[in-house]
């Protein structure tokens, strides 16, 4: 039924560096729904929204200016979604033979067919999360950095430097390779304080290295320890360009006083909590029990990521971001839109990217969804269409159909979904 592959679309596909300095030509979208129910023509040009007006309101200059023309009736047109914590350097590594190859080529083919492949689900922008020192060194992340240059165009893909251990004797070594991927081009700097001896010296040691290069912190924390996660709270304060923890599972088996006033720490701090619903994330073992309502009542941002994709974390991961939106709606409560907000607008703020929205001047990072609304989007998103920079980077059809019947005989025709155009 369904061919996830990022595939060609039929519209005019430019080179990834456009046109020339503006960007990628104009493209005109036509006929597409907003969540508030609209049905709006939409003009992209130069990376970005020129105009938004009503249905075939836009038709006439773009005809007159030749501007090539997508028909998205029967789409729903979003703010294209974000990962916010992928594990580029194991994804896809499930189902080969003993440990996972570290080879910087196999490293960079898995990377990119993982970006890709998140890419087609519509994630225009990653973060992954890559392991540095030990025996891997430096090369995983030169082969997920090399992955990123070959994506430019596609995708954003940046990375977050994981040291496993910085406190100790070892620690000096993690220390230093720590700070030689920030030279390399690692732009986060992150690490799973929970596999240190000295958790708190690991988190110490990262805020350091942050603040020293003013980059961003992306912790992977089981955080059961409300300790220190209030001397973390009291560090982050001042650090920009910000703090991200996640999943963040520990707190829920803390006393209720205890979490919600380590909840309310994390808020006033500025600190952002992404979420697994699909589970898996590397140095975490099990489902995510991220507990939402704890953190969203305090007053804690709260974004979701797909994690693991196919790797010993999560053999079946399929890194979409809509698969987490619509987790995070069936299974804890939140609703369509908020669910969607969480792999969007709040991923996007929580990696440092501007904010997109379906109106004039925004960034043209937009996903196209076959539905009529949020809920039949997130039910029964196979077909979809993926603009990044203004220019349509890939493309997901699918037509359901159904064998022959006394139904289909009788004169009455079953459904097909994907009937419109794909």
């Amino acid at each position: 039924m369904t061919d996830n592959r990022p595939q060609p679309p039929s519209q005019p596909w430019s080179s990834p560096s456009g046109s020339g300095p503006a960007g990628p030509p104009p493209l005109l979208l036509c006929g597409a729904r907003l969540t508030d129910g609209r049905t709006v023509d939409v003009r992209l040009g130069g990376g970005r929204i020129e105009a938004v007006g009503t249905a075939g309101s836009l038709t006439a200059d773009a005809t007159r200016a030749c501007v090539p023309r997508l028909d998205l009736t029967g789409y729903l047109l979003l703010p294209a979604p974000a990962e916010p914590h992928a594990h580029a350097d194991t994804a896809l590594s499930a189902d080969g033979p003993g440990p996972v190859s570290q080879d910087p080529q196999d490293v960079q083919r898995r990377a990119t067919e993982a970006a890709l492949l998140q890419l087609g689900h519509g994630a225009t922008a990653l973060r992954a999360h890559v392991r540095v020192g030990d025996m891997a060194g430096l090369g995983a992340l030169r082969a997920v950095l090399r992955a990123a240059r070959s994506l430019r165009g596609l995708a954003e893909l940046t990375t977050v430097a994981m040291p496993r251990v910085l406190t100790g004797v070892a620690g000096a070594d993690g220390l230093a390779v720590l700070r030689d991927a920030v030279k390399m081009g690692a732009s986060v700097v992150g690490g799973c304080p929970d596999l240190d001896p000295d958790p708190a010296g690991y988190v110490e040691a990262v805020l350091e290295t942050a603040s020293e290069h003013g980059l961003p912190v992306d912790l992977h924390t089981d955080a059961s320890d409300p300790g220190r996660l209030a001397r973390l709270a009291a560090i982050a304060g001042g650090l920009r360009p910000g703090v991200t923890l996640g999943p963040c599972g520990g707190l829920s088996a803390l006393p209720a006083d205890v979490a919600a006033r380590t909840a309310e720490r994390l808020a006033a701090a500025g600190v952002t909590v992404v979420c697994l619903p699909q589970g898996g994330g590397g140095a975490a073992a099990g489902r995510d029990g991220t507990p939402l309502r704890l953190l969203r009542a305090a007053g804690v941002q709260v974004a979701a990521g797909s994690g693991s994709l196919r790797d010993v974390s999560n053999p079946v991961g399929r890194g979409d971001p809509l698969e987490a939106a619509y987790l995070l709606a069936s299974c804890q409560g939140l609703s369509p839109e908020d669910a969607y907000a969480a792999v969007s607008t709040r991923a996007r703020a929580s990696m440092g990217l501007p904010e997109v929205r379906v109106e004039a001047g925004f960034p043209a990072d937009l996903l196209a969804v076959r539905g009529d609304g949020l809920p039949a989007a997130l039910s029964l998103a196979y077909s979809r269409i993926v603009v990044h920079g203004g220019r349509v980077v890939a493309r997901t059809s699918a037509v359901r159909e159904y064998c022959d019947s006394a139904a289909s005989s009788s004169g009455r025709g079953l459904p097909r979904q994907g009937r419109g155009p794909a």
